[in-house]
């Protein structure tokens, strides 16, 4: 069987109070996560094109990459697909927060503390230690 490949991008951006852009969700009906914005690329997008428009679609702000941060990689359980997320760090060029009516995978979207990070349930834990990294101390 062929092992299938998905791509996608996610975005970091810290603001000036040193918080980063995240998004509670999940799919409908299960428990929300936190996360930062991502999602998966589009036919003829690249990487950046593809994160440009997902972080808008999740929260409403246009943003610009400034850096590439790291690429998460790995195999869905029980499943023949290898996923490669590619991290940048973005910053906000324009637009408001806004939650989609009537997306029901995403709840919330709000700029979090370095401190509310460690208590905040995220769906990838080992996020945290790169917008750690990110936000000067």
């Amino acid at each position: 069987m062929e092992m299938s490949e998905w791509k996608g991008a996610a975005g970091v951006c810290i603001n000036e109070k040193n918080e980063v852009l995240l998004v509670l969700q999940g799919p409908p009906g299960e428990e929300k996560k936190w996360t930062v914005p991502a999602g998966g690329i589009e036919q003829g997008e690249s990487l950046r094109e593809c994160i440009e428009r997902e972080f808008y679609e999740e929260t409403g702000l246009t943003v610009k990459v400034t850096d590439e941060l790291k690429v998460r990689s790995g195999e869905y359980e029980n499943a023949a697909v290898s996923f490669d997320v590619h991290y940048f760090k973005v910053e906000v060029t324009g637009g408001e927060i806004t939650l989609q009516e009537g997306d029901e995978w995403i709840s919330d979207v709000a700029w979090k503390s370095l401190g509310e990070l460690a208590k905040l349930d995220m769906a990838y834990p080992d996020d945290a230690k790169l917008i750690e990294s990110l936000i000067q101390h």
